[in-house]
């Protein structure tokens, strides 16, 4: 009896650590595996999230790409860091960084990859990112057979630089529009609705302001630094590594490890093939930095190449400092009517004082008629009280020293220039 109430224990449970599987026995004694698969796959992996992206080839043909980080950075060589200025859950300011093989594009709501063979586009509902996808590939295809001075990856960037440009440029617009009315407005009658509304134009002003002005300061840096603008320049370079005879490679490998040459029926030692390998790589990274220094110093010495895209830059740069100009123009708009609302609010305070004073010294002088006039209004024996018009000489001669007091009081601050003559 006692050995048939004793629960079935299965005889051996995989727990070996290259499958990562936990396994607990419940009270009928079936086995239940907590965690299954290397690596726990039912649990979230951080960092390596699927996002939708869509591809833009040279013909203009665009698709839809399910990719994930990882895959991005060893398709395009990119580094992380990169990669992250192009995430949507993260703010960054407009970036332009030029990379070996690929452009790095954040541009308010444009963020791409632009390679030599295609741009990867952040898939969003965003109207600038439909407008981006479909103005791109209408040129494209439109272009298909036309010679065209500019290589793809600065086609790809003017469309970015110019619908950015642009869009900020009709936000500017749209601000005058509205913010214009109301300072003219508020400059005429000074409300509390007014001032609210000002102040929150003011903010948008501001913010709106900072992404023209980085915008702006990355075009400049761009133009400022020629070893930026030939990084750029992806065509040219994949051209001369598609152009560099492989052939060196074997030849500067030999002639950089001096490795012996061994016959077939030799066997191979470890050592030996680690070490051919290291030189391998070694000569391999030497001819890369060799094609890439070339690429640099060839591009650089070549004026018209860095010419081309500098003119490209300063077009777009004349036209987001056009933008800006705007910008700075209604802030001293706005500045010159808080100024003008300071002055008027000034000259009602001083009016406020003036009355003031006035109301101050006629009550000094009504007090001192009335301290007269109570005086003799007291019960006491005199005999000014034997004539019966002697309280009206009175009460007619103290009015007549207060209002020469009180016009005493008026020359007083006139001369004074405390009111205005």
């Amino acid at each position: 009896m006692e050995a048939s109430q004793t629960p079935y224990r299965p005889n051996s449970i995989n727990t070996s650590a290259s499958s990562h599987n936990i396994v607990r026995c419940n009270a009928d004694g079936h086995a239940i595996n907590l965690f299954q698969g290397p690596g726990f796959p039912g649990r979230k992996k951080r960092g390596h999230g699927s996002r939708s992206w869509i591809e833009i080839d040279q013909n203009g043909n665009s698709k839809t790409l399910e990719l994930d980080k990882a895959a991005l950075m060893r398709y395009c060589s990119l580094p992380a860091r990169d990669l992250r200025l192009l995430d949507p859950l993260f703010i960054y300011p407009s970036t332009i960084l030029g990379r070996e093989k690929a452009i790095v594009v954040n541009l308010e709501q444009i963020r791409c990859i632009i390679t030599a063979e295609e741009v990867i586009l952040m898939n969003s509902l965003d109207g600038c990112v439909v407008q981006y996808k479909s103005e791109l590939c209408k040129r494209l295809q439109n272009n298909k057979d036309q010679a065209d001075d500019l290589p793809f990856e600065f086609r790809a960037l003017e469309l970015a630089l110019e619908l950015t440009c642009m869009s900020l440029d009709a936000q500017v617009k749209e601000l005058e529009m509205e913010i214009y009315p109301v300072l003219d407005e508020l400059a005429s009658s000074i409300s509390t609705l007014n001032l609210e509304r000002v102040r929150r134009f003011k903010g948008h002003l501001l913010a709106l302001t900072q992404r023209v002005q980085k915008v702006r300061d990355e075009i400049e840096h761009l133009m400022d630094d020629d070893g930026d603008m030939a990084e750029m320049y992806l065509t040219e370079k994949k051209q001369r590594m598609e152009a560099y005879p492989w052939n060196d490679l074997h030849s500067l490998s030999n002639m950089s490890g001096g490795t012996r040459v061994l016959p077939a029926s030799a066997p191979a030692s470890p050592v030996e093939s680690i070490n051919g390998s290291q030189r391998l790589q070694r000569a391999f990274s030497t001819i890369m930095n060799s094609s890439k220094h070339g690429s640099f110093t060839g591009s650089s010495n070549n004026g018209e190449n860095i010419e081309q895209l500098e003119m490209l830059l300063e077009a777009y740069f004349v036209f987001i400092d056009n933008t800006l100009n705007k910008l700075l123009s209604l802030k001293e708009y706005i500045d010159d009517t808080e100024d003008l609302i300071n002055i008027k609010l000034g000259n009602v305070q001083n009016q406020l004082i003036q009355f003031e004073l006035l109301l101050t010294a006629a009550t000094f002088v009504a007090t001192i008629f009335a301290a007269v006039t109570g005086v003799f209004g007291m019960n006491f024996t005199a005999t000014i009280f034997d004539y019966p018009s002697a309280f009206n000489w009175v009460l007619v001669i103290t009015g007549v020293i207060c209002g020469f007091l009180y016009f005493s009081f008026l020359l007083y601050f006139r001369h004074k220039k405390v009111f205005p003559s």
